[in-house]
């Protein structure tokens, strides 16, 4: 199990899950105080890499209990976003790609390409994942794939 600051400095103080700062000096025993969060890195391999992230206690706990909503950040100005947790386990298992929102013009798209990858460097650091933005309909499709 890695050093408690380790992580929180890798992550840059930021919970994985709500994607909201850590103090790093709150206690771990409030609901706002760091945790880390373990999980198998390809969970269907015997002696998988273990990753760990760093999340609020509160969250991590709450991730036991329901699935985890990793929010769309509400400064982007996406149409019908997919659930990210969703996307990112189907294409970790999977493969291929997948559309993950809809834009209403070219930059709207690359800002949610770019908010997207930084997002998903702290949701599964060990998966490497790519975008792509399409025209279609008067309207820019945001994909995402595995870059394997």
């Amino acid at each position: 199990m890695s050093d408690l600051n380790e992580v929180g400095e890798r992550d840059n103080w930021i919970c994985w899950l709500c994607d909201t700062p850590v103090d790093p000096d709150g206690s771990v025993n409030s609901d706002l105080g760091p945790s880390t969060d373990s999980y198998a890195a390809a969970k269907a391999k015997k002696g998988a890499d273990v990753v760990e992230r760093l999340a609020h206690r509160q969250c991590n706990t709450m991730r036991g209990k329901i699935a985890p909503v990793v929010p769309w950040s509400k400064d982007l100005f996406v149409v019908d976003p997919s659930p990210i947790f969703e996307s990112v386990e189907r294409l970790k298992a999977k493969g291929g790609r997948e559309i993950v929102a809809r834009c209403p013009d070219e930059n709207d798209a690359n800002q949610a390409a770019e908010w997207l990858l930084d997002r998903l460097s702290r949701l599964a650091p060990d998966s490497k994942f790519a975008t792509e933005i399409k025209p279609g309909g008067g309207q820019f499709m945001l994909a995402l794939r595995l870059d394997r």
